[in-house]
């Protein structure tokens, strides 16, 4: 992707790539609040969808391996994940288990006719049409030989045949979701706000930040990390500049695991607001799960969460009883009847 000079508004959020790879990407993200960026982070880490195997059907399998063992290595295998969004999830498709519209198969047979050890590799996947798009669901393969990583081994007269289901899914569900191999994250790289306790022998500020372990983010800092100069410290200080390392396994570059962490929290923001709204609408593009799943039966409003409530929210009739008796939430009276919260 190039990377070239961008508008950016000087009061708003800035990046500042330092590197780029196609599996890695170092940057910088300013004029944010650490709650921001520790959200886009995690939600990077662990609510990004790509597509992964999730079932297995065999039909074959002499190998010394057990079946569970061969599907749990199937599902690790990470595979292409461009334009994950002509994917549907499986509990918002009409299809009884799977179908071409929220699944992609592939279909993996091998047999030892040979006297040497025969290894079975991720490029022996194949994939079957139809599927969404011509990307998704391809085996990622990086290293130079082009067999990808190592299912299983088979001696002579060995053989494994099996059917491969991958599905759409986010880390959350299982790691085998995950797009990123790990986030690096930093903030205040001198520890000026003293979040952080460093080890140290005698002295900090040579041992940490200018000894045998510089602080390659504590370049991009302008202010000194010495303390003893005279400048007081700042009770009010917070952190505005993020430095992020992005790792990608290869299912999704780098740019576009920022692109889709940045839209999925604007699909629970808007959740979130729909909810406070009391908008009855909530059966369209975005779901209760920001990803399109539907709610459950009895959840559809405010005021609709089951026959039987139990409790009311601030937002819908504030103060009535609950079916237990006595009185209802703070906003009317305590839980057990009084007026107040002190009796």
């Amino acid at each position: 992707m190039d990377y070239g000079v961008m508008d950016v508004d000087e009061v708003g959020p800035r990046v500042i790539i330092r590197e780029s790879f196609p599996d890695r990407a170092d940057f910088i993200l300013e004029n944010v609040d650490l709650a921001f960026a520790n959200s886009l982070r995690r939600t990077m880490l662990a609510e990004v969808p790509t597509m992964a195997i999730d079932l297995v059907e065999v039909d074959e399998n002499t190998s010394v391996l057990a079946d569970e063992f061969i599907a749990h290595r199937l599902g690790l295998i990470p595979l292409n994940s461009k334009q994950i969004e002509d994917v549907l999830y499986t509990r918002d498709c009409d299809c009884d288990q799977y179908c071409e519209n929220c699944s992609v198969t592939l279909t993996m047979h091998a047999k030892c006719t040979g006297d040497e050890i025969m290894k079975v590799y991720a490029r022996d996947l194949v994939v079957s049409e139809p599927r969404p798009n011509e990307w998704v669901g391809n085996p990622i393969i990086t290293d130079e030989a082009g067999l990808g990583a190592v299912i299983c081994k088979l001696r002579k007269g060995q053989e494994v045949r099996m059917k491969c289901i991958a599905k759409k899914g986010i880390a959350k569900e299982h790691a085998k979701w995950a797009p990123t191999a790990a986030i690096g994250f930093e903030y205040d790289p001198h520890n000026k706000l003293k979040h952080l306790d460093y080890w140290y022998e005698e002295d900090p500020i040579k041992e940490c930040f200018k000894g045998l372990y510089p602080k390659k983010n504590g370049m991009w800092e302008k202010e000194s990390a010495n303390q003893a100069d005279g400048e007081p410290f700042d009770y009010n200080a917070v952190p505005s500049r993020f430095f992020f390392d992005l790792e990608s396994i290869g299912n999704l570059e780098p740019d576009a695991v920022v692109q889709q962490g940045i839209k999925v929290m604007q699909q629970k923001l808007a959740a979130v607001l729909q909810e406070l709204a009391g908008d009855d609408n909530r059966n369209g593009d975005v779901g209760a799960d920001g990803f399109g799943g539907q709610e459950a039966d009895g959840m559809q409003g405010g005021a609709d969460y089951g026959v039987d409530q139990g409790y009311t929210t601030p937002y819908v009739n504030p103060g009535a009883a609950s079916q237990w008796g006595g009185g209802a939430t703070p906003y009317g009276a305590t839980p057990y009847g009084q007026s107040g919260w002190n009796q």
